[in-house]
Formats: C-alpha cells, structure tokens, sequence
C-alpha cells in the first residue's frame, strides 16, 4: 500500500481520497523475474460506519474489518461510497448526507491504511487525526510485516529519509533497525519502500539494501505482506479502477438473497484476481441501484458468483464486518487460486505468538 505522504505534512494523514496508488516500483530492468501470485480482495461501502454512533465504535469496527482481512490474507481492500455520491442533488439535506458518507470512506480508509502500516513508520507517515484518536485501543494485525528490532528477516518496510550518502548516490531509509538501511537508487525522501536485506553479509557500518516490489517477499517466500487500500466512489469503479491490468477475473456478491455457499464445491473457484464484495445496511441491491454508470441493478448480472454465506442464520441481520470473516472464512475451502503461494516456513526469521502475548503482559504489568 502507497503511504506516499511527506513526514513534514503536519495535517491530515495519507491520500485517501486518491486511488490506492502502488509503492515504489523497480524498474523494468532491475525487477527480479518472479511468477505473480493470485490475489484476493474485498470491497466495503463505507457507509457501514454510519451505524456506529461513536467515534470509538467506528474505530473498532473498521478495526474488525482489518482483523478479518489479515487473518484470511487479504491483499486489496476497496472502500466504496454506495450512495451514489455522483448523482446530482437539490437538497441541502441530501448534500451534507453525501458528505458525511465521503466521510465515513475517508474514516475507514485511513484506520484501515493506520492499522497496515509497521508501527515503527506510523509517525513518519499519521500525524495526529481526529480519526485515529482511539486507534491505540484496537487489536493490533501482528501481520508478518510487522517486525521488531530482533527479528533477522530479508525483508522490511521502510521510509526514505533525507540523510544524505557519502557516495551523493543512492538514499538511506529507516526499516526500524538501529541502523538505516543504504539502498542504490536515489529516492524521494518520505515515501514508503520495501527493502531486500542481503543477510549474507557480515554487520558492518552499513546495512546494504535494494527497494523491490512490495509484492516480491510473498512471491519469494510465501509470507504475507499486508493490504492496500483503494477507494472507489460507486461500485462500477470498484472494477473498472482494478490495478491489475486485465481486472477481477473472479467476482462475488454476497447476500441473504444469493446462493447458498454449501452449493459450491470445493476448490470449484479458481481464480488469477478474486475480489469479493459486501453490502452495507440496505445491502449490495442498494448500491447497484445508486450507480448511475450501471445499465442493470441485477446482481446476479454483475457477479459470477451470488452466493449467501450464513443461510440458517439466526439473528434477523448480519452486520457487514460479521459478514466478512464468516464469508471468507467460508470461501477457504471453495477458493482455487491458479499461482498459489509458496508454503511460508520461516518463522523463526518474524513475530512469533508468544512475543506479543509476551508484550501484552509486560504492559498490563505496567498499569
């Protein structure tokens, strides 16, 4: 994910109203050739923050979402506005309605690009933001790309700092170790990079680095490396503003209304780039109908799959961040990906469980 902000930006925090932009790139010539894995997303409106009627339940709730997309290796995360924000309105009520469902996309966006983020680089990158005030008080992801000091992986999130080389070529970047990082290529300082460490080398002065994709230490190892976050502002642009080149090639809706889930056979979804997507309160019928560059409000149209993943549910309504852990916790067994990622077995080199329970107890001992 882009957190591609200046850490001199004293306001705000990253772009989130742009499209989720990819993180420094190698060029064509220095790119290791490796096989690009399949990829899964999901999309969100916005709106569900709505019906959280604090700024604490908000923050929890769009807490949930990231919970459930790391757990179940999610790479992409699309925000939605189903409102249909780009219908012209009259009403001053329905305008400060539109910009306050702008808003809560905006909200969730910037905790769900918050809670990615190593923690290490969130100063560099979050200045204080109403909307981050009680981040503190979730869950932590513990995603693999969350590193301590300790952990002796060959690969690490970084920002470009404004250090200067001695060489006056290449650029230093902080990766959250004692040391910075010396990469090659000169860099814009402040943006966020992903580093390959040589771990081969003898310690010296100097921790000798290369900027890759932030795609490559999945592709290379297995681990997995984190979302990006797009925003979209209807549904249509959730699939027309896909950043991979030939788009989904999997799309599934969800709903009371759709197929049940149990009719699907196992591993029956194969998919390069998958994306599942949710509906908010008045369901995914309500965004389509908002979409005014949509020619049908058909769901079983849009999507190759329909399907309803509670279908004896017992409570009258499942709320949307329920929706999506049982839905991918569901689809586990039904998904085929065509370039699968390799086993990851390098545990030792990242976080384990018991460093953050570790972590957990020396805190409550501090209270």
């Amino acid at each position: 994910m882009n957190l591609s902000t200046s850490p001199k930006k004293k306001k705000g925090g990253p772009d989130v109203h742009k499209s989720a932009k990819k993180k420094k790139q190698l060029p064509a010539e220095n790119a290791e050739v490796t096989q690009e894995i399949s990829t899964m997303s999901i999309a969100v409106p916005g709106s569900i923050l709505e019906n959280a009627h604090s700024l604490e339940l908000k923050t929890y709730l769009a807490g949930q979402i990231a919970r459930a997309a790391c757990i179940y290796n999610v790479d992409e995360i699309v925000i939605f506005d189903d409102s249909g924000s780009s219908i012209p309105t009259e009403k001053n009520g329905q305008e400060e309605e539109m910009l306050n469902r702008k808003g809560c996309c905006s909200q969730m966006a910037r905790i769900l690009q918050y809670l990615e983020c190593p923690q290490y680089l969130r100063k560099f990158f979050f200045p204080l933001h109403r909307d981050l005030k009680y981040c503190g008080l979730l869950n932590p992801l513990d995603a693999p790309h969350h590193l301590r000091q300790n952990n002796k992986f060959m690969f690490r999130e970084g920002v470009v700092t404004e250090k200067p080389t001695k060489s006056g070529r290449g650029s230093h970047v902080n990766i959250g170790l004692r040391k910075d990082a010396v990469v090659d290529e000169t860099l814009t300082a402040g943006i966020r990079v992903t580093v390959k460490l040589n771990l081969e080398e003898k310690e010296g002065k100097r921790i000798k680095g290369t900027v890759v994709s932030p795609s490559l230490p999945r592709q290379e190892t297995g681990v997995y490396w984190g979302y990006s976050v797009r925003m979209a502002e209807n549904i249509s642009q959730v699939f027309s503003q896909s950043p991979h080149e030939d788009g989904y090639d999997l799309i599934i809706g969800t709903s009371d209304r759709g197929k049940n889930i149990q009719d699907i056979g196992s591993r029956e979804l194969a998919y390069k780039h998958g994306i599942v997507v949710f509906g908010g309160v008045m369901g995914i019928e309500y965004a389509l109908e908002n979409d005014p560059k949509l020619n049908s409000t058909e769901p079983e149209l849009l999507f190759e799959h329909y399907i309803n993943t509670a279908p004896n549910q017992g409570s009258r309504t499942i709320r949307t961040e329920e929706a999506v852990l049982i839905t991918l916790a569901g689809l586990q067994s039904k998904l085929k990906p065509l370039n699968e990622a390799k086993p990851f077995d390098l545990f030792s080199c990242i976080p384990q469980s018991q460093d953050t329970k570790a972590s957990q107890a020396s805190s409550i001992n501090k209270q």
